[in-house]
């Protein structure tokens, strides 16, 4: 039921087109939302019953803003704007972040293929092809291309001919004055084959491969035959009786247990390329979460067609005029046919996952809501834990992994180097909670709503120690490991307590993952050090060797295998005895 406050602004608000922001009790935009009509939008939250995720939302919800646009279109422009700027809880939920590859074909004299991804980097979109299923398909498309059809593979020209010339898989370009009419029949084949037609291509290859059979050279007819499989393979998708190839994408969905889901098929060159599925939690109507679904598709490196499908209940004006595309609603014959195929895949996929999307939000928003109860907390859609290792006493790191509303937010994940130069975990866990909640005071960061240290109580005291120090009122708890390093029980509360969770609760599984996940990231951390630059920026930190010794151990023994094996006596040619004897014991214990 809507309190005193919100009713009163509910009355102010003008049915006109405009963007809203629903906030919660810490006063933290948790969703953004448009409407043709604001105020009958936002009246419908606040009566009548809500199932699933808008039931969740609607409970969260304090207070609401909204701004009044000129038009249902710019609604939704400043709608994806606010979102990407705060990047509400409810409105990730529904976020599709699938991209595709796709070929290029370089508009130069003599062009390249190449794969691309970040489409919006692209000024000309004209010779993109795709999308491809994933970067395997795309790179073998390539390879069997460039086998075929020798155009250049390098980015600048060298002085001479390279490999590939000799391979007969380029003409020499940078040497060589090679007819434009050649480099142009070689690029009208290929743009053939990359929008659908694989007769060529075939002819050639089956032509190469009868001739490496008849001068018997098995092995190469061998290797023609494999890559005329895959071809017939991977063209031989469900064909459409579409007389055109005009490059179409078409939408179905179906929506069950307040779920949507959604399918899209590409249709490239009258068949079937590829199909994308997404499953996606209700918050609005049908029509409002359909239209944003298809809208928002096509932000995330996905070339809009020549022609999108989409069924009746998706708003296809608005989405016309959003994607500045044609979009259809087709209402009989081999399209609507297409559509219907789509719509009954929505179907089948809802009913074939839905049995692992309970189990999913069991372990983790469930679990997630668990471990808030637990500790008596109003609200938990925010956990940063920390981690701290070191390579053998001397060179300490540290790892924080950020777990949003039970997932993890990678983007969020953040590793630091210590300038502590001993084994310290006490003043390491210091600096490390010293460095992150300074930044987020000083930049006006998200906070979290729990901090977890991986450690006992001497890590908890520490690091509680300076959250007090800072005034910021964030609790501070800690996991417990056994003897063989496994999650134990959680310690908790003021004075703290060790809580035993039940080894085979949803719970329990929730803060190994947490666990484990944090530990895993601050260990890779060392692995990415262990690069040539990265433990180039190691030597810098040990007393005694700087740019040119550091230059000298890198010339002389040129390897870590190398430096490793060498002895006290050979890196003191170098070093003095006490940097030696100090970068022996690190290379000793270099790949712990």
């Amino acid at each position: 039921m809507a309190s005193k406050h919100i009713k009163d602004k509910l009355s102010l608000v003008p049915n006109k087109p405009g963007c809203y922001q629903m906030r919660n009790i810490d006063n933290t935009i948790i969703y953004v939302g448009k409407a043709k009509k604001l105020k009958n939008r936002l009246s419908s939250y606040f009566r009548g019953v809500h199932y699933g995720k808008t039931a969740k939302l609607v409970s969260e919800i304090v207070d609401f803003e909204y701004i009044v646009v000129g038009s249902e279109k710019e609604a939704f422009i400043l709608e994806q704007n606010l979102i990407k700027k705060y990047e509400p809880k409810y409105n990730i939920l529904m976020r599709d972040d699938k991209s595709y590859p796709y070929i290029e074909l370089t508009r130069e004299r003599v062009p390249r293929l190449t794969i691309v991804h970040n489409l919006n980097k692209k000024k000309n979109k004209e010779r993109l092809f795709g999308p491809y299923p994933n970067v395997t398909a795309a790179r073998a498309t390539v390879n069997i291309l460039n086998r075929l059809y020798p155009l250049r593979k390098c980015n600048v020209y060298p002085k001479k001919p390279c490999l590939y010339y000799h391979l007969h898989e380029c003409l020499g370009y940078c040497v060589y004055d090679i007819e434009d009419s050649v480099i142009k029949k070689m690029e009208e084949e290929i743009i053939e084959f990359l929008r659908g037609n694989t007769d060529n291509v075939i002819n050639k290859l089956t032509v190469m491969m009868n001739n490496a059979s008849d001068h018997m050279n098995y092995e190469k007819a061998k290797e023609y035959k494999d890559l005329l499989d895959y071809i017939n393979i991977t063209s031989s998708k469900q064909e459409v009786e579409i007389n055109d190839t005009l490059s179409r994408d078409v939408f179905g969905f179906y929506t069950e247990k307040y779920y949507l889901s959604v399918v899209c098929f590409f249709i490239r060159g009258g068949k079937i390329v590829e199909r994308h599925k997404k499953i996606i939690p209700l918050i609005e109507d049908v029509k409002e979460d359909l239209t944003n679904f298809i809208a928002n598709f096509y932000s995330a490196d996905v070339l809009v067609p020549n022609e999108i499908l989409v069924p009746s209940e998706a708003d296809s004006e608005l989405l016309g005029s959003i994607l500045n595309a044609k979009v259809l609603v087709p209402q009989k014959g081999v399209k609507k046919d297409i559509l219907n195929m789509a719509n009954k895949n929505a179907e089948i996929i809802l009913h074939e996952d839905f049995e692992m999307i309970e189990k999913d939000v069991k372990r983790t928003e469930e679990a997630n809501n668990d471990l808030m109860n637990l500790l008596g907390m109003n609200k938990l859609d925010r956990i940063e834990l920390f981690d701290n290792s070191n390579l053998f006493g001397t060179f300490n790191v540290s790892g924080m992994v950020v777990f949003k509303n039970g997932r993890p937010s990678k983007n969020d994940y953040r590793k630091y180097k210590i300038t502590i130069d001993k084994n310290d975990d006490y003043g390491t866990m210091k600096e490390v909670i010293y460095r992150r909640y300074f930044r987020v005071l000083s930049d006006s960061l998200e906070r979290p709503d729990l901090i977890i240290v991986d450690g006992g109580l001497g890590q908890i005291h520490v690091a509680r120690e300076i959250i007090n120090e800072l005034n910021i009122n964030i609790p501070v708890i800690g996991l417990k490991k056994d003897n063989h390093h496994n999650t134990e029980a959680l310690l908790a509360f003021d004075p703290i307590k060790e809580i035993p969770i039940p080894k085979n609760s949803d719970l329990f599984h929730y803060l190994e993952r947490m666990q484990d996940e944090v530990h895993n990231y601050t260990i890779s951390y060392h692995r990415q050090l262990r690069n040539k630059g990265a433990f180039a920026s190691y030597l810098d930190e040990i007393p005694g060797i700087g740019e040119s010794r550091k230059k000298a151990l890198l010339t002389k023994f040129r390897s870590l295998k190398n430096m490793k094996e060498a002895s006290i006596e050979e890196l003191k040619e170098i070093l003095p005895e006490k940097e030696a004897t100090i970068l022996k014991t690190f290379l000793e214990n270099y790949e712990r």
